[in-house]
């Protein structure tokens, strides 16, 4: 369908089945190899020796894939489960060759949190639980021999993140107070009590990293005073800033890295329109990357794992038409070994590129996107294409240069698929992001509208085959989409996504209700903005919708209830749109389950056949 070339035509299940092996991980002494890979359908860890040997599959889940994992020390791994997509997440060990396998949180309803998992004391870690109260968790010492859990600190009813320093110590605690303000307490140790140190306003970020070496002082990165946020070492006990250290003028520091051996911070980051960008503060750590560089030029990179002692590490690379590959690094001997892809079955050869555009909203703003084009297509000879706009779910996170399941699905399929980083998205400043407060619906759903009208009047949209397609705020987008602009598209698919801002902010999960004030800030306030709120509710509009709907949801999902889709089928069906509705019972936030994101691509599939 309009290529330069036949495209060869990939099963659904190749884009949307699990990954042949992910996640790879190194033990502390470097001797052992984990990661996650299929069985019975679920995703599992495996262990294997790294000098050789077959591996034991060490977790046994067959109802849901563990949600996370790590090496606790050199025998004992931690994984994360829930129940049918609750998020309830709870802890549970097991040894290395499988054996021993123990719950350490397994508390129906009770969430568990990873704070610190105190690399230099392998018998503990620190985890957080809302065991006492499910709006807020407490930090505990988990005895990893005894799974004797010790409360380090009562959580007064507003903590909403604790830090450790390098010995392990629960020093500083992040609080909501106000329910819109963020305030930062601080103690010299664990005998001593909490101290407000500053309050600020939720849009004033102070993001406590790491302390320095010494536990003095701490790695922050900061949009204090300024508008892009950049790292800075500041004094913990008054929050006064000692000395800058890194920023960029065009996007926010995205993170650092500390190394413990070396004591001292490597590098920091920020995400570009295409790649991840690195300014190295240690020679040594500039040079490996150099050299991995020159050994990975076709691929973005970076340190998946590393042993204890930083001269092993995993690396994980991967490109636009390449879903991941992980290699073996000797720091020493600068030699990379390939251990693994991710998906063996996709070939780059076969897929597309997700090229970076740059568009201007109707208020002057610039917006970053990315325009995936069937195989074989490039921007000059894009032409009258059936195009699905995504725009990305949060809505406070960002879409990023990369591949991409869906983009790649669709691209074969022969549409073009078209995401892009509306105001709101992070990553671009204080004020991009400060730009969508309270405006669900409004400029934030004009910036969607205004690249599709750059896609129109570029010749590479067909105006009457245009979709539009999002998970979670995604879904309330292309539901905002479909009533605010209903003549834009053909069609429209809302996976877990919002209908109704009044009930959406009733039904959050209990551990967010410390943080409703703010969400009132940046959402709306269901009194106050009462005519607003109602207006932006795609429920309440829905007689405003021309076109077929499909809409997703999972039973079980805790951030967006399923009564926002209820709604919205009632209201559709009740003006005798098409819609079609995908329930899964066993489903929370988004379908984990392989056999379930078939049922829902196989679906868009159709559907999309169908309207465009």
């Amino acid at each position: 369908m309009n290529g330069s070339r036949k495209i060869k035509r990939i099963p659904i299940e190749d884009f949307f089945r699990n990954s042949m092996q992910t996640a790879y991980k190194l033990s502390p002494s470097g001797e052992f190899i984990s990661y996650m890979a299929p069985y019975k359908e679920r995703m599992n860890v495996f262990v294997s020796a790294r000098k050789g040997g077959g591996a034991i599959r060490v977790t046994n889940e067959t109802e849901r894939s563990v949600a996370g994992y790590m090496w606790a020390n050199n025998h004992t791994i931690l994984f994360l489960k829930d129940n049918q997509g609750d998020e309830n997440y709870q802890l549970y060990g097991v040894e290395y060759d499988g054996s021993n396998q123990r719950a350490f949180t397994a508390i129906p309803g009770v969430r568990t949190t990873i704070i610190d998992d105190l690399p230099d004391i392998d018998d503990q870690v620190i985890i957080g639980t809302n065991q006492r109260n499910p709006e807020i968790f407490d930090p505990y010492r988990l005895n990893l021999d005894t799974g004797e859990l010790t409360l380090i600190a009562q959580n007064p009813g507003n903590i909403q993140e604790w830090i450790t320093d390098h010995n392990g110590e629960l020093r500083i605690a992040v609080a909501i107070v106000d329910g819109v303000n963020t305030q930062i307490l601080y103690r010299k140790s664990e005998t001593e009590e909490f101290t407000p140190v500053i309050t600020t306003n939720f849009k004033e970020e102070i993001n406590l990293v790491a302390f320095t070496p010494d536990n003095l002082y701490v790695y922050a990165i900061t949009n204090l005073g300024r508008d892009k946020s950049q790292l800075v070492i500041m004094n913990p006990e008054t929050c006064q800033e000692i000395k800058t250290i890194y920023w960029n003028d065009q996007y926010d520091i995205s993170g650092v890295n500390y190394s413990r051996v070396k004591g001292k911070l490597t590098h920091a980051a920020y995400i570009g329109h295409k790649k991840t960008e690195r300014f190295f503060f240690d020679n040594d750590t500039e040079i490996m990357y150099n050299r991995l560089g020159q050994q990975l030029e076709k691929y973005q990179y970076g340190i998946a794992s590393s042993n204890r002692a930083e001269d092993v590490f995993l690396i994980a690379a991967s490109n636009d038409r390449c879903p991941g590959v992980y290699f073996l690094y000797d720091s020493d001997s600068n030699k990379l070994t390939k251990i693994a892809e991710v998906k063996p079955w996709i070939k780059s050869d076969d897929m597309a590129d997700m090229i970076p555009v740059l568009y201007t909203s109707r208020d002057g703003l610039k917006i970053e996107a990315y325009l995936t084009l069937p195989a074989g297509l490039t921007m000059e000879k894009a032409c009258n294409l059936p195009v699905i706009i995504n725009p990305h779910g949060g809505p406070w996170a960002r879409d990023t240069w990369g591949y991409n399941s869906e983009a790649q699905f669709f691209a074969n399929r022969g549409y073009a698929l078209f995401q892009m980083n509306f105001r709101g998205s992070t990553g671009f400043g204080r004020s991009f992001l400060e730009s969508s407060y309270k405006q669900w619906g409004q400029t934030m759903q004009d910036d969607i509208t205004d690249g599709v009208l750059w896609l129109i009047d570029k010749g590479i949209a067909d105006p009457a085959r245009i979709a539009i397609y999002g998970g979670s705020y995604g879904g309330y987008a292309t539901l905002s989409g479909l009533t605010k602009t209903p003549e834009l598209y053909a069609c429209g698919v809302d996976y877990v996504g919002v209908s109704n801002l009044f009930t959406f902010m009733k039904t959050i999960p209990p551990y967010w209700k410390p943080m409703l004030e703010m969400l009132y800030e940046q959402v709306g306030d269901p009194i106050k903005d009462k005519e607003m709120l109602r207006e932006n509710s795609p429920v309440f509009n829905a007689h405003k919708i021309k076109a077929p709907l499909l809409i997703a949801q999972g039973s079980n999902d805790p951030r967006v209830n399923k009564a926002e889709s209820d709604q919205m089928v009632k209201a559709l069906k009740a003006r005798g749109i098409k819609v079609e509705y995908i329930v899964k019972e066993n489903e929370g936030h988004g379908f984990s389950n392989q056999e379930n994101r078939f049922d829902l691509y196989r679906a868009m599939e159709n559907f999309f056949e169908t309207y465009l």
